[in-house]
C-alpha cells in the first residue's frame, strides 16, 4: 500500500460532524452588505438590479422569503391551478409534440418533405397555409407573390389527397391555422377522410380559426367580425359532436411577439383575445366548457430563458382563474399551448448563431411544459428551408427529449425562488394590463382603437434603442460581427411559376367536373348559404357534402362570405437586428459596386499596453458596420501615424490611446491629417469628459465609447462617406 493510501486510511470523520452547527447561516442582509462593499460606493440598485422591458426589477439573489405566501405554490401538476402543467406526470405521461412547420409552395413538395421528416423525429403534422388560401381564395384567384407564399396552397380535395398521400392521418396530430374562417378547410379535410373511408372522430389536432390574429397581422378582415364569430361558433359546435379531438379555436400571440412585444404584453393580449372569443361564442349559445376545451394557444418563445418559462407558467395560472370565473369545469381550465421560437430574435448575418438562439428558446418552452413546439430553421429568413436546416431545427427537440431527457421531469422550474417569484410578478402585471383592455371594451375594440399597437411600438423602440447602444447584444450583428462572412443566398420560390402551375391545375379541375356535379354543388352551396340565418350545424354538413363532390375552398367560402370587411392599423413583424442589418446590406452593396468595403484606419499610438484595449474595442465596434479595418502596430509619434493613415486611403481614422496621453497626441495628429485631407473623418476612442471640447476644436468629428449609440455613429459616418443615403 502506498504512503498516500496509508494517510487516506487513517482519516476518520467525527460521527457527530454537523456543518450546519459549525457555520452559522448567512442572512440576506449580510450578503447585501458584503455585496455593497465590493461595489466601491456604486449604487446597489444601479449595478446589481436588472430592469426588464416588462417593468420587473430582477434581483441579484432570491431567497425563501421572496416566495412566502405566493398563491400558486400549492398547485400540483395535472390539477387546474395552472402553473405546473396539465399532466400529473408531466412529460412522463407523454412528450411534447415535435410540431415543425413545413412551408413549401405546393402540396406535392409538402408531402415529400413530410414523409421524409416523419421518419426522422417529426411526430406531428403542421400544415401551414399560404396567404391566398387563408384569404378564402382558390389559388388561381390569388395574386403572384401570395399564392404559395409562406405556406401550402390548398384549394381542392385533390390538394389534400396529394399533401397527405401515404400518410396515416389518425396516426399523427394534424394542425392547420386557417386564418379568420376554418369552415372551408375543415370541409375539405373531412371530405378527404371520407374518401379514405375514415371517420374524423379518430383525428387529433387542431383546425384553428383566429380572426383577431389575422386582423392584426393583415390589417383587415374580408368579412365582418360577426360573420367570423358565426363561422367559429358553427365549426366549434359541429366539432364538439363529431370531431371532439380536434380544437377549432386558435389564440396566437405571434403577431404581438414578432412585432416586438415583451412577455407581459404578449400574454395580456392573448388572454384578452381568448376572453373576446369566450364572450362572442357564449352569445351564440356555445357552452363555456365547449369553447375553452376547443382552444389552442400559441406563444412566441423569446431569448430571455427565465422570462419565457415564467410567461408560460403565468399563462396557465391566469387562464385557470378566468375559466373558473366563467364557471368552467376543471378540465376546461387546462390550457393547451403551442410554443414557436422567436422570429423577432433571428438574424440574417451570422445566421448559424440562430441555431443557438433557437436551442435556448426551445429549451425554455420544454421546461415550461408546453404541449407542442416548432423550432425555427436557422435560415428561415432566406426562404424555403432545405433538408439540412429542417433537420437541424427538428433535432434540437429530438436531442432535448431523447438525450437531455427533459421528458423525465415534472415541472423542472418548480421550487426555484427566482422562477416562482418571476411567475407571480408576470401574472400580476399581466392581469393589470388585461383589466385595462377589458375596460376599453375588450380586445377587438382595443385593436380598433390602436391600444395594443401603441404599447408594442413603445417596447420595440426601447429595445432597439438599447440594441443601438449595445446594452443588448446580438452576437454576429451588433457584437462580434464577422465582416468576412458571405451572406446566405436567398432561396425563395419562383412565385410566378407557382401561380401559373396552380392556375393550370385548377382550370383542369373545373373543366373535368361534369355539369350534373356542378349543378349539385351549386345546390348544396345555396343551401349552405341559407344556414347563415339558422343556428344549426348544417352549415358544416353542407360544406362537407359539397367538398366531397369537388367544390373548391373558394366556392365553399364564397357561399358563407357575408358582412362588410373591417380594417385596423396592422402590426408589422420586425426583428431586433434589422437596424444593423440595413447598414450591413448597404455596405455589401457598396462593396459589390466599388470592389471593397469602406476602409477605416486605427491610429494606434504608444506601446501595446497603451493602445490595445481601445484598438480592440474600435475594431469590434466598426466591424459591426462592415468596415474594412486596418489595424497596425503602435506608432511612436503622431506624425508617423498620419503618414500611414493617409497612405492607407482610409476615409475614417480612429485615434486609439489613453485619456492621459490624448492631450499631447490628438492636436498634432488631427490638425496634420486635416491639412492633408480635410474630408477624412477623425474619431476618438474614448470619451474623456474634461477634454471633449478641446478635441472637437482640434478637429475630432466623433467619439466612441461604451454606451454610445453605435447605430447613430456608424450610420452617420457611412452617410458622410456616401455609403448610406
Amino acid at each position: 500500500m502506498s504512503n498516500e493510501s496509508n494517510r487516506n486510511s487513517e482519516i476518520k470523520l467525527d460521527k457527530d460532524l454537523n456543518l450546519a452547527n459549525d457555520f452559522s447561516p448567512a442572512t440576506y442582509e449580510e450578503w447585501k452588505t458584503t455585496a455593497e462593499e465590493s461595489l466601491n460606493g456604486a449604487p446597489f440598485d444601479k449595478k446589481l438590479v436588472t430592469p426588464t422591458y416588462e417593468g420587473i426589477d430582477l434581483q441579484p439573489i432570491y431567497t425563501a422569503k421572496d416566495i412566502e405566501n405566493l398563491p400558486h405554490l400549492d398547485d400540483k401538476p395535472g390539477f387546474p391551478g395552472g402553473a405546473r402543467g396539465n399532466n400529473t406526470g408531466g412529460y412522463l405521461a407523454g412528450s411534447w409534440e415535435i410540431c415543425q412547420e413545413i412551408q413549401l409552395p405546393s402540396p406535392n413538395q409538402f408531402n415529400s418533405a413530410l414523409k421524409h421528416d416523419l421518419k426522422r423525429g417529426l411526430n406531428s403534422i403542421n400544415l401551414v397555409l399560404d396567404k391566398t388560401t387563408k384569404k378564402g381564395l382558390d389559388s388561381d384567384k390569388g395574386t403572384i407573390g401570395e399564392t404559395g407564399f409562406n405556406g401550402v396552397p390548398m384549394s381542392t380535395l385533390e390538394d389534400f389527397s396529394t399533401a397527405l398521400e401515404c400518410i396515416e392521418p389518425e396516426k399523427y396530430p394534424i394542425h392547420i391555422d386557417t386564418g379568420f374562417s376554418g369552415v372551408a378547410i375543415f370541409s375539405l379535410l373531412d371530405a378527404y377522410l371520407k374518401k379514405l373511408g375514415k371517420n374524423i372522430d379518430a383525428i387529433t389536432g387542431s383546425i384553428m380559426t383566429d380572426p383577431l390574429a389575422y386582423l392584426v397581422t393583415e390589417g383587415s378582415l374580408p368579412i365582418s367580425s360577426d360573420s367570423a364569430f358565426d363561422h367559429m361558433a358553427r365549426l366549434t359546435s359541429w366539432a364538439s359532436h363529431h370531431a371532439p379531438r380536434i380544437k377549432t379555436i386558435g389564440i396566437s400571440g405571434l403577431p404581438y411577439h414578432n412585432a416586438g412585444a415583451d412577455a407581459i404584453r404578449e400574454l395580456a393580449f392573448v388572454l384578452a383575445t381568448a376572453v373576446e372569443y369566450l364572450d362572442r361564442l357564449s352569445e351564440r349559445n356555445i357552452t363555456i366548457d365547449t369553447i375553452a376545451s376547443s382552444m389552442r394557444f400559441t406563444f412566441g418563445i423569446g431569448p430571455f430563458y427565465f422570462m419565457e418559462v415564467a410567461k408560460i407558467r403565468a399563462a396557465r395560472i391566469l387562464w385557470s382563474k378566468i375559466i373558473e370565473t366563467y364557471g368552467g369545469n376543471d378540465s376546461s381550465r387546462k390550457m393547451t399551448i403551442h410554443g414557436r421560437t422567436s422570429s423577432y430574435n433571428q438574424t440574417v448575418y451570422d445566421p448559424y448563431a440562430n441555431m443557438l438562439r433557437t436551442t435556448t428558446e426551445t429549451f425554455a418552452a420544454a421546461v415550461a411544459g408546453v404541449d407542442s413546439i416548432h423550432s425555427n430553421a436557422f435560415d428561415e429568413l432566406f426562404g424555403t428551408k432545405d433538408e439540412f436546416s429542417r433537420r437541424t431545427a427538428r433535432n434540437i427537440q429530438v436531442v432535448l427529449s431523447e438525450e437531455c431527457r427533459l421528458t423525465n421531469l415534472i415541472d423542472p422550474a418548480g421550487g426555484s425562488y427566482f422562477v416562482e417569484k418571476l411567475t407571480h410578478q408576470v401574472a400580476e402585471k399581466t392581469w393589470a394590463l388585461f383589466q385595462q383592455i377589458q375596460a376599453k371594451g375588450g380586445m377587438l375594440k382595443a385593436l380598433q382603437e390602436g391600444f395594443p399597437q401603441t404599447e408594442i411600438d413603445s417596447v420595440d423602440k426601447k429595445r432597439k434603442a438599447d440594441i443601438a447602444k449595445r446594452k443588448q447584444n446580438i452576437v454576429g450583428t451588433n457584437f462580434t460581427a464577422n465582416v468576412k462572412e458571405k451572406k446566405l443566398d436567398p432561396a425563395f420560390p419562383d412565385y410566378t411559376a407557382v401561380f401559373n402551375k396552380r392556375f393550370s391545375e385548377l382550370l383542369i379541375n373545373r373543366n373535368f367536373r361534369k355539369e350534373a356535379k356542378n349543378a349539385e354543388i351549386a345546390s348544396l352551396l345555396k343551401e349552405m348559404r341559407k344556414t347563415l340565418n339558422d343556428n344549426s350545424d348544417s352549415m358544416i354538413e353542407k360544406g362537407i357534402a359539397a367538398a366531397v363532390l369537388g367544390a373548391t375552398l373558394g366556392e365553399i367560402f364564397d357561399a358563407i362570405k357575408t358582412g362588410d370587411p373591417i380594417s385596423i392599423n396592422r402590426l408589422k413583424p420586425t426583428r431586433a437586428a434589422v437596424q444593423f442589418e440595413e447598414i450591413r446590406d448597404a455596405v455589401e452593396a457598396y462593396k459589390a459596386k466599388n470592389g471593397s468595403a469602406p476602409k477605416l484606419f486605427l491610429a494606434t499610438m504608444g506601446p501595446l499596453s497603451q493602445y490595445k484595449p481601445r484598438a480592440d474595442f474600435s475594431q469590434s465596434f466598426f466591424e459591426i458596420g462592415g468596415f474594412d479595418v486596418v489595424y497596425p502596430q503602435g506608432f511612436e509619434t503622431p506624425q508617423d501615424a498620419v503618414k500611414d493613415a493617409v497612405a492607407s486611403e482610409a476615409g475614417v481614422v480612429v485615434i486609439c490611446s489613453t485619456d492621459d496621453t490624448y492631450p499631447a497626441l490628438v492636436p498634432p495628429f488631427t490638425q496634420k491629417i486635416k491639412e492633408i485631407n480635410p474630408n477624412i473623418i477623425v474619431v476618438l476612442a474614448g470619451y474623456p469628459k474634461d477634454q471633449i471640447e478641446a478635441h472637437k476644436q482640434s478637429g475630432v468629428d466623433d467619439f466612441i465609447y461604451l454606451g454610445v449609440d453605435a447605430h447613430l455613429v456608424i450610420s452617420g459616418i457611412l452617410k458622410r462617406l456616401g455609403v448610406l443615403s
